[in-house]
């Protein structure tokens, strides 16, 4: 490998991945929890050959424009929505993620956000921690996920692994998908095919489990919010800008959507020259019947160690003259 290469990492990461590199490596981290302000980020990016990124960061053509060096974006997630795939083509740039370390404890999370959302557990925290409480009270009544009707929005890794947590509840499992699975798998999985405005229409949760495309972008609307049953759950683990926040926080204030879960928001795609600059006030106000958490899919200690690791690897690698794992691929 001649000379040295430059590595940016934009957040702090684990002891364990900085003594990861060796000679032939300078190796520049974010010690924060914060983001590199926007001027520190793009002049660290000027000078990288390499650059281990993370959520908060986006890589337009513009800001591509900005770093001459740069030719590898080791990415230590999986979603790379952000991330302008085309234009790192065309300027040689590899772009790798981490595609399978995330699937389990996002997964994980979605079942714990179904239970916490509709059996109240939020709403029970605060009531043990209010002077009021005096021992149990036949309130906060909830909804159960044995018997109940749930339709899964995408069935992907995430999809499936979704299903394989929810089988052993005793739920109908609906799922919808622009590809469908093949009988044996639908089989093993316990999962009926069903359509769009059926799945809808039938389920008393609806899971997102879809990667954010022009595509799928506010998915879930005002429109298909009518579709849904009366007091249904939806739950939202995957990408924020699926759902109209707006709408979403329209419908929890008319009482036709029951409760919304979710650990992902609109203000968090960077690539969205229209996003918003917060999680919408009117929906933080609708605590009563929502659970939010700050992107806690990924977020178990080792998981998130074994990602920082494999996205350090695929710097080794690729300056090392292997294939990096998780080379993402334009869409034609």
């Amino acid at each position: 490998m001649p000379g040295s290469v430059n590595v940016a990492i934009t957040h702090r990461v684990f002891s364990q991945v900085l003594a990861f590199f060796g000679e032939g490596f300078v190796v520049d981290a974010n010690p924060a929890e914060e983001s590199w302000p926007a001027e520190v980020w793009l002049r660290k990016m000027g000078v990288a050959d390499a650059v281990i990124t993370f959520m908060p960061d986006c890589f337009t053509e513009n800001i591509l424009e900005l770093c001459p060096k740069l030719r590898l974006i080791s990415c230590a997630l999986k979603g790379y929505d952000n991330f302008d795939i085309a234009a790192c083509v065309r300027k040689g740039i590899t772009v790798t993620v981490v595609e399978d370390l995330l699937t389990v404890p996002t997964a994980e999370l979605a079942v714990g956000l179904t239970i916490a959302l509709a059996r109240n557990l939020m709403a029970g925290d605060q009531r043990v921690r209010s002077e009021s409480f005096r021992g149990w009270r036949p309130v906060l009544y909830g909804s159960g996920l044995a018997g109940s009707s749930v339709g899964l929005i995408g069935m992907g890794r995430v999809g499936r692994a979704i299903a394989e947590r929810l089988n052993p509840f005793g739920c109908t499992i609906r799922y919808w998908d622009r590809n469908r699975l093949t009988p044996e798998s639908e089989a093993r999985l316990g999962l009926i095919p069903a359509g769009w405005e059926e799945l809808l229409a039938g389920s008393q949760y609806v899971i997102l489990a879809l990667p954010l495309t022009a595509e799928t972008k506010h998915l879930i609307n005002r429109e298909t919010l009518r579709l849904m049953r009366l007091g249904a759950y939806l739950i939202n683990p995957a990408r924020g800008s699926l759902v109209d926040e707006a709408a979403v926080a329209d419908a929890l204030g008319s009482g036709h959507l029951g409760g919304y879960a979710a650990d992902v928001f609109e203000f968090e795609d960077w690539a969205r020259p229209d996003r918003p600059s917060a999680v919408s006030p009117v929906l933080r106000e609708e605590a009563g019947c929502t659970v939010f958490t700050p992107h806690l899919g990924s977020a178990v200690r080792d998981v998130r160690l074994a990602i920082e690791l494999q996205a350090a690897q695929n710097v080794l690698d690729f300056f090392s003259g292997k294939e990096p794992r998780g080379i993402v691929k334009p869409e034609c």
